[in-house]
Formats: structure tokens, sequence, C-alpha cells
């Protein structure tokens, strides 16, 4: 599992859209001693944009013939850069928490906030206890109480960043602030229920797409959506109520409705037969249309 690659810094507006910029001339940015000077970033923001670039899902981190790491940029990564540089969308906000959230690498603190953290309201200190408890009973290798500590630290920054006046820092805000899944009030922090409109349908498509194919599913249950870690109920901390709304509205399109299945007394939902990138690249350049 993965601690404090982020280098303490949250993610910023427009660091990923400089990320694919440079990434689409030099797929070993990230190991040029110029990078920093480059990019016009401090080299430890260097370094922290890399994690972020990979933990968001818009690039992948893989060795090339020579056996040396380069960063390859996504179909995911292609599409904001085209869509939506600058992370104007709820949709992409959504998409890259959810990328963020659904596994335990290497976003291991974003996984078990989201996933495994039954609490909904918790000051910094009981959160960060209860995320070591989980590390120790979880993890084999080694670790620092004192990383997990800015993981938790750097997630709520994530999301809260630009609602305090106080902290001239926190005025630079991250592009999943507009999310506003987390409220940080005091010191005391408090996990929102989304809303549909506060998501967007596409990306709550995308999510049962996407959990289709990591699971090799064509359906999935209600209950499973509400309770399973990676679905809409635990990444979104959505309730059931608006959950259920959601289907409903995502079962009325016009192209790719999903379907309601009932068998014994279990309500199923048939999820549709399409790849989540080419569902997304149909929902951005019609969105595009829209703006235009």
């Amino acid at each position: 599992m993965g601690y404090g690659q982020h280098q303490s810094f949250y993610l910023r507006d427009r660091w990923l859209n400089k990320a694919i910029r440079h990434l689409r001339d030099d797929t070993r940015f990230f190991y040029d001693k110029a990078a920093f000077e480059k990019i016009g970033l401090g080299k430890n923001m260097v370094q922290s944009l890399r994690y972020w670039s990979i933990a968001t899902g818009v690039v992948e981190e893989i060795f090339n013939e020579e056996r040396k790491k380069i960063h390859l940029i996504t179909h995911f990564g292609e599409l904001i850069y085209k869509y939506d540089k600058f992370i104007k969308f709820q949709d992409s906000a959504a998409i890259i928490h959810y990328h963020m959230c659904k596994q335990k690498e290497p976003s291991t603190a974003w996984y078990w906030f989201f996933n495994e953290y039954k609490e909904t309201i918790g000051s910094k200190d009981k959160i960060t206890q209860e995320f070591i408890n989980w590390v120790k009973e979880n993890e084999n290798k080694p670790f620092s109480n004192n990383s997990l500590k800015k993981d938790i630290d750097c997630l709520i920054k994530l999301y809260t960043s630009g609602q305090s006046s106080i902290d001239p820092e926190e005025v630079i805000q991250s592009p999943l602030s507009k999310l506003a899944i987390l409220d940080d009030r005091k010191g005391i922090i408090y996990k929102q229920n989304l809303l549909i409109s506060q998501v967007g349908l596409t990306a709550l498509m995308y999510v049962l797409l996407d959990y289709k194919s990591l699971n090799n599913i064509n359906s999935v249950s209600v209950e499973d959506i509400v309770n399973q870690p990676g679905l809409w109920g635990k990444v979104f901390n959505m309730s059931r109520a608006s959950i259920v709304n959601a289907l409903t509205e995502l079962s009325m399109l016009n192209e790719y409705p999903i379907h309601f299945v009932r068998t014994n007394n279990l309500d199923l939902i048939r999820i549709p037969k399409i790849d989540p990138i080419e569902f997304l690249q149909k929902e951005y350049s019609r969105k595009a249309e829209v703006l235009v």
C-alpha cells in the first residue's frame, strides 16, 4: 500500500494540465533534472505532481524497453486534456476522486477513508488514529505514523482548500474542492452526502461501467451500489434515496440506459455494454457541443 507520496502538497488547480502538456513531449519528463524550471514548480512539487498524475488516472507509470520508468498519458488523461483541461466539469472532478478511492494503491488513505471508515464526523486526530489502527491490521511492511498523519492532512486539504479565509495558503484551491464532499469546521471534519448534481450522471455511469470492467460482471444489485467499496454509496457518500433516484434517471437515458431486473425480490441493475472510455468520449464530445 502507498503512503506519503504527495510530499505534503495537495493537488492544485491546473497541475494536471501542466503534467499532461509536458509528458506529451517527454515521457521521462519527471526524471528531467530541469523539470522544475520547465514546469514552474518547486522540486518537491514536481515529485508530488508525479504522484497525483498517477493517482488521478490521467497517467500510467510503466517500464520501457530499456527498463526505465516512463509515464504515458491514459485515454482518460487525453479526454481531460482535450475537453476539460482545467477540471471545470463536476463529472471530471468526481471521476478523478473515484480513481483515487476505488483501490488500495497508490492512494491508500483515500481508499480507507471513503470505503472502510464508517464515521461521518471526527476530529483530524481521531481520524488519523483510526487510520493508523487500520494500517497496523492490514500492512505487512514497516510504515511511519508521521506519513499516515500527512496523508490525512493532505486528504482533508484536497477537498476543503479554499474554505478557510484565515490561512492564505488555503486560498489555492484544489480541482476537487468543488465536490464539497468534506467540510472542515474548526478542525472537525464532516463527510457530506453528495447529491446527483454534485457528482454528475456521466460520472455515475462511468463508475458502473468501470466497476463492470474491473470485476467482469454484467449486473450489480442496488444493495451493492449502496454498500460495496468502489461504488456510489461509499465513494460519493450518497444516500440510498439519492442512489435510487440516480438509477431511475440513468434508466431513462435515450442512449445506453441501465435496466432494472427483478429476481427473487432482489433489484439488479443490468449495466450497458459499452467501454467506459468510449462512453466518456461520447459524453465529453456532447458536452463540448453544448458549450459551443
